[in-house]
């Protein structure tokens, strides 16, 4: 089955907004054995929607478009799709009542505009929506399927996991059975060494393939496996994934959508651990990324941000004369803020972090980039030296990475030493 992906909205082509839903939408179809010949964004104007529809559906199986589906003045798709497919509008009555229901639960006033949203295309089943106003479309004509969801990314993720993709494995019994696709997650280490590491990929990999998606927060492996059949293909790839492991396994923190929070979380709770943060330079954002998880208050004593020197003397009881000696930003001191934070707290584990992010605040032996990261707990301390780049808001990201990962280590036994 061959899918092309349309995303509609002015504030994608020009920039503003990233397309976010279509590299999400693509990644689930291609999990699913879906070959994808393109990806097209179009502005909010008819005639070149009406084109586009044009254009994709008559060289592809399925076509899926994103966005355009809200109440204002610029949101077209559904008119667009009624003049693409000669079909008129109906008014859907579990729609309707959903509309309704999101509308009571928020203590709002059903509007008219909003009320309309509950008219589809009379040839559409529509796509019921639990987080917002705007139904999506599932329109099949020809032997072909077209597809439409509203563009906000939380709304589309919900359809396509309960809704589109089901009804196309349904559909085609044949999509899913071959190919299989995992993501191990790794941080810690830079792509140039983990495939260093991995050594002769021809001989690990055996046809299988192996794809090094870097980023700030590390390195994603996808591993692509085909077989002749579901189960020799999850054979095959259970037994490439457990070389990497065993090569590379202590930088893997998780796999396919987990995060580091929640990794952390599960290990925290699991070991009814509480820990506290003492955070300088990241302003708060390593408290921040462990209280998005739910549950968190379990784990999560409190972050303290002692961004000034006097604030890292009055909250975390750092020594005045050590910061005189050594600088705010030195081994001495991120020991001292990671121990207040557990003591000042009574948790079981402090960790802190002080550090330059620049662009200013260098000295000659202090450069841009320079972070020291402390762990401790009742019986040792740790401090790390960090050197990360001249970007200030990726070095927030990257420090409050190697933070989690320090600790992830500490909870796991790992060594610190690389």
């Amino acid at each position: 089955m061959n899918a092309h992906i349309i995303t509609i909205g002015d504030e994608i082509l020009i920039g503003q907004t990233l397309n976010t839903n279509a590299a999400y939408i693509g990644e689930k179809l291609t999990q699913n054995q879906i070959n994808i010949t393109g990806s097209s964004v179009v502005p909010d104007i008819k005639e070149n929607i009406v084109a586009e529809f044009e254009r994709s559906l008559a060289n592809n199986d399925l076509v899926i478009v994103t966005g355009g589906l809200g109440p204002t003045h610029d949101d077209v798709t559904r008119n667009c799709i009624v003049d693409f497919f000669k079909s008129g509008l109906v008014k859907n009555e579990q729609v309707l009542s959903d509309i309704k229901y999101l509308f009571e639960i928020r203590g709002r006033i059903l509007t008219k505009i909003n009320e309309d949203q509950a008219l589809i295309p009379r040839i559409a089943l529509p796509i019921r929506n639990s987080k917002g106003t705007a139904p999506g479309f599932w329109i099949e004509k020809e032997d072909k399927i077209f597809i439409a969801m509203p563009g906000v990314p939380y709304e589309m993720k919900e359809m396509m996991n309960d809704f589109v993709i089901p009804r196309l494995l349904e559909r085609n019994k044949t999509l899913g059975k071959k190919v299989i696709i995992k993501n191990l997650l790794t941080t810690g280490i830079p792509e140039s060494t983990l495939f260093d590491k991995l050594g002769d990929l021809e001989k690990l990999l055996k046809g299988a393939r192996l794809a090094f998606l870097p980023s700030h927060y590390g390195v994603k492996l996808r591993l692509t496996v085909e077989g002749v059949d579901f189960e020799s293909a999850q054979n095959k790839l259970e037994e490439i994934e457990q070389k990497i492991r065993f090569t590379i396994g202590r930088y893997i923190f998780g796999k396919d959508e987990d995060t580091i929070e929640e990794v952390l979380a599960n290990l925290l709770i699991d070991r009814g651990l509480k820990i506290s943060i003492g955070e300088s330079c990241t302003g708060g954002l390593i408290s921040h990324r462990l209280t998005n998880i739910s549950g968190s208050s379990i784990f999560f004593e409190r972050g303290i941000v002692a961004y000034s020197n006097h604030a890292k003397v009055e909250l975390l009881k750092v020594d005045e004369e050590i910061i005189a000696k050594y600088g705010a930003v030195s081994f001495e001191v991120a020991k001292q803020m990671a121990n207040g934070a557990k003591e000042v707290s009574g948790a079981d584990i402090g960790l802190a972090v002080t550090g330059i992010l620049g662009p200013t605040g260098a000295t000659p032996t202090k450069p841009i980039g320079l972070v020291y990261i402390s762990l401790c707990d009742n019986k040792r301390s740790t401090v790390k030296e960090f050197r990360f780049g001249d970007n200030r808001l990726l070095n927030k990201d990257r420090t409050s990475q190697a933070a989690l990962e320090m600790l992830r280590r500490y909870l796991l036994g790992i060594s610190y030493d690389d």
